[in-house]
């Protein structure tokens, strides 16, 4: 792509994500992304309704009755996307790739972060972390995260989700909201969910493709695994056939929203043929009332 073209795309997505991002959170940004971080100020003593999980029970002992810590809520929010950019992303039986869908979110997202004077960075990942950015302010860095996720060409097509998440935790030491966004078609990552979800507010988004979920009735159908390369022919008028791949994605799909319940994790799954503002609306609506 040269330096025009993409200029170009960049700035039709800078328009498209500027939009959007005021139609999303209208105002309830904050109450959204409720991983504000937060520091510690003073004890004082417990008062009736106070959260019995901020009790400072060496400060109770020693008075002989319930203190509580209290927090004051830092000025600053920190926001990380997570971006799976192994071969996967590269399917899409519509109008859109897996990719591009992402890469619109993630620009939604980094505009409504930038307008509320917040600061946010980038992780793209596969099966190795392919760039980082670190969390920073302004109209610039924001750019430059749009061009990054339409520029890399990651090094590898596979996909590790563990190594991410230890990575992120290891790079991040504060807490800060997090959102990993990936077609999780990966598995061996479910401990690592739990603990970055005890340290950071994550939140998951899942691309996914309908193709992915049901054959077509075509007949014969050439298919190739974007992560390994290889192809294969397969009859699609074979009904077996077709029943046995539709019950390995709702597996897939249940083993997935399984692993972010267990973790605690807010999630949401967004289809490649639907729009993705409905999705990020109801999620962000669910996480106010908490």
């Amino acid at each position: 792509m040269d330096t025009a073209e993409l200029i170009k795309k960049v700035r039709k997505i800078e328009i498209k994500a500027k939009g959007l991002s005021g139609q999303l959170f209208s105002g309830e940004y904050h109450s959204a992304f409720k991983g504000r971080g937060m520091s510690f100020s003073e004890v004082r003593e417990y008062q009736f309704g106070d959260d019995v999980r901020n009790i400072d029970w060496n400060v109770t002992a020693r008075f002989g009755h319930p203190f509580v810590k209290v927090y004051e809520e830092e000025r600053e929010l920190s926001v990380m996307l997570l971006v799976d950019v192994s071969g996967s992303g590269n399917f899409g039986s519509a109008q859109s790739l897996k990719k591009e869908i992402i890469i619109e979110i993630c620009a939604v997202l980094a505009f409504s972060v930038m307008s509320n004077n917040d600061k946010v960075g980038l992780i793209l990942f596969s099966d190795k972390i392919e760039k980082f950015i670190p969390p920073r302010k302004g109209k610039s860095h924001i750019l430059r995260i749009i061009r990054d996720l339409i520029e890399t060409t990651p090094q590898s097509r596979q996909t590790d989700i563990q190594q991410a998440l230890v990575y992120f935790r290891n790079v991040i030491k504060k807490r800060c909201t997090a959102f990993i966004i990936s077609d999780f078609i990966n598995t061996g990552y479910e401990d690592a969910l739990k603990i970055t979800a005890r340290k950071h507010d994550l939140v998951a988004l899942r691309i996914y493709d309908p193709r992915e979920n049901e054959l077509p009735d075509v007949g014969l159908m050439k298919i190739t695994d974007e992560e390994s390369g290889k192809s294969m022919w397969i009859d699609t008028s074979d009904a077996r056939l077709r029943t046995q791949y539709k019950a390995r994605a709702i597996k897939q799909f249940d083993d997935t929203r399984n692993n972010f319940l267990k973790a605690g994790v807010d999630f949401a799954n967004i289809s490649t043929t639907e729009s993705y503002v409905r999705h990020l609306m109801n999620l962000f609506k669910k996480r106010e009332g908490k």
